[in-house]
C-alpha cells in the first residue's frame, strides 16, 4: 500500500494511492495522524474522495513528526569516500518539523547565508507503533513503512564545528515522500539514485546499511520513545559532492531528483531566497 498527503482546498488529506488514482481517508490530515490512530489496516478500507494521482499537490508525509532523527555515515560506500573508520554505533543527529517541504516543493536558498549546499539521498522509516525499547520483532513491527528524503546540507555551516546539526535543520530545506511505501511494495535489492539536472550523482542498494532499520528503531528507541509518525531518515550512499575533487555542490536553478525503487521520487527546484 502507498499512503500520501495531499494539500486540498481546505487543507491537507491523506489518500490511498492506487494506480492512476488517489482515495482520500476521512478524517486524518496527515499520514503521522493516520498512523496514530487507525493505521495502515485501516487506511485499507477506508473510502473517500477520489483524485487523478498525476494532479496531486504532494504537502510533506508528516507535516508535525514528534522527532526527526538521522544517521549519518551509514552507507558502507559513503564511509569509505569520507575515508572514515566503520562507526560501531549509529551516528544521529536532529531536525524539526519547519524543516520539511514536500515531495516537489521548491527548495529555497538563502544565499547570502549559505554557499556550499550539498545532496543526500536517504531512505526514510516512517514509525507506526509507539515502542521504547524494542527489541527484534517488535522493533520491525514498529515500522509502518518507508519513504524518501533529500537532507540538503549546508556544508560551509555544517563543518564550522564537531556538531553537524547547524548546517542539517535549515528552515524548508528537506522534502519528504512521496509517499509511505509499506515494505510489500519495495523490491529486496531496492536502489537508490541522486541525479542533479540529470546527471547520476548517487546510486546504491538500500540494503548497504551498516545499520538496517530494525536495529536503528532499536538503538533509538533506547534513547527515547518512539510513536507513530515519528521519522528516522537512514543515511545516505556514495557520491555526496564535499567529497568529490573538486567539490560539486548545487545552486540555485538546479534541480535534484531523489528516487527510490518502490516508493517513487523528490523532484526540487533551488531557488534563491
Amino acid at each position: 500500500m502507498k499512503l500520501a498527503t495531499i494539500r486540498t482546498p481546505g487543507g491537507t488529506a491523506v489518500v490511498r494511492i492506487d494506480g492512476d488514482t488517489a482515495v482520500e481517508i476521512p478524517g486524518v490530515a496527515d499520514v503521522g495522524e493516520l498512523l496514530a490512530t487507525v493505521g495502515v489496516a485501516g487506511a485499507a478500507e477506508a473510502d473517500g474522495v477520489v483524485h487523478t494521482t498525476a494532479d496531486l499537490d504532494y504537502a510533506p508525509l508528516v507535516t508535525s513528526p514528534g522527532k526527526i532523527i538521522c544517521v549519518g555515515l551509514n552507507y558502507r560506500a559513503h564511509i569509505l569516500e569520507t575515508k572514515r573508520d566503520f562507526p560501531a554505533h549509529p551516528t544521529l543527529f536532529a531536525k524539526f518539523a519547519d524543516c520539511l517541504i514536500g515531495a516537489n516543493d521548491d527548495i529555497v536558498i538563502p544565499v547570502e547565508d549559505t554557499k556550499d549546499i550539498d545532496w543526500e539521498g536517504e531512505l526514510v522509516i516512517v514509525i507506526g507503533q509507539e515502542v521504547r525499547r524494542a527489541r527484534g520483532a517488535e522493533a520491525e513491527a514498529a515500522i509502518a513503512g518507508y519513504s524518501a528524503a533529500n537532507d540538503v546540507s549546508m556544508r560551509d555551516w555544517q563543518y564550522r564545528s564537531t556538531q553537524w546539526d547547524q548546517g542539517k535543520f535549515w528552515e524548508a530545506s528537506t522534502p519528504v515522500g512521496p509517499v509511505l511505501a509499506t515494505r510489500d511494495e519495495i523490491p529486496f535489492q531496492a536502489r537508490i539514485t541522486t541525479t542533479v539536472n540529470g546527471e547520476v550523482k548517487q546510486e546504491g542498494e538500500i540494503h548497504d546499511l551498516v545499520f538496517g532499520p530494525a536495529a536503528l528503531v532499536e538503538y533509538v528507541s533506547t534513547i527515547t520513545t518512539l510513536r507513530p509518525g515519528d521519522l528516522i531518515l537512514t543515511g545516505t550512499p556514495g557520491g555526496v559532492g564535499h567529497v568529490k575533487q573538486p567539490p560539486e555542490f548545487m545552486a540555485p536553478g538546479d534541480t535534484v531528483t531523489i528516487a527510490i525503487d518502490g516508493i517513487g521520487s523528490l523532484t526540487n527546484v533551488l531557488v534563491a531566497g
